[in-house]
């Protein structure tokens, strides 16, 4: 199977899933520290990181998988109507939803962080 040229000092999907993979999990959860939705990470990743959304859905479901108490109680906390009026107030007062943009580093500092 061929694919793209890619940098060699990020980790690559087809030639080391394993990082590839671990990348892409240790972003959804910068993802889940900001609150977000699984929507608005995948949307994230895809815009910020250039991962495939599918890639990011199939992770997310596997975390969901292991973690089902975590994930119960973060979505309902995320799903307050105490926490969704104040992010729609701040979206509505910044115009654009409230997403940091120093979340996403490169995934090169993933890389090195994560190992």
């Amino acid at each position: 199977m061929s694919h793209e040229h890619h940098d060699e000092h990020q980790p690559c999907l087809y030639c080391h899933p394993h990082t590839y993979i671990r990348m892409v999990q240790h972003l959804i959860e910068r993802c889940l520290l900001l609150r977000m939705s699984q929507d608005q990470c995948i949307e994230a990743l895809s815009t910020r990181a250039n991962i495939q959304p599918l890639i990011t859905l199939t992770v997310w479901k596997e975390l969901l998988k292991v973690n089902r108490d975590f994930f119960r109680s973060y979505f309902d906390n995320t799903t307050s109507p105490t926490l969704s009026s104040r992010r729609n107030i701040m979206e509505a007062k910044n115009g654009t939803p409230t997403i940091d943009n120093n979340i996403f580093i490169s995934k090169r500092e993933v890389y090195k962080q994560a190992y």
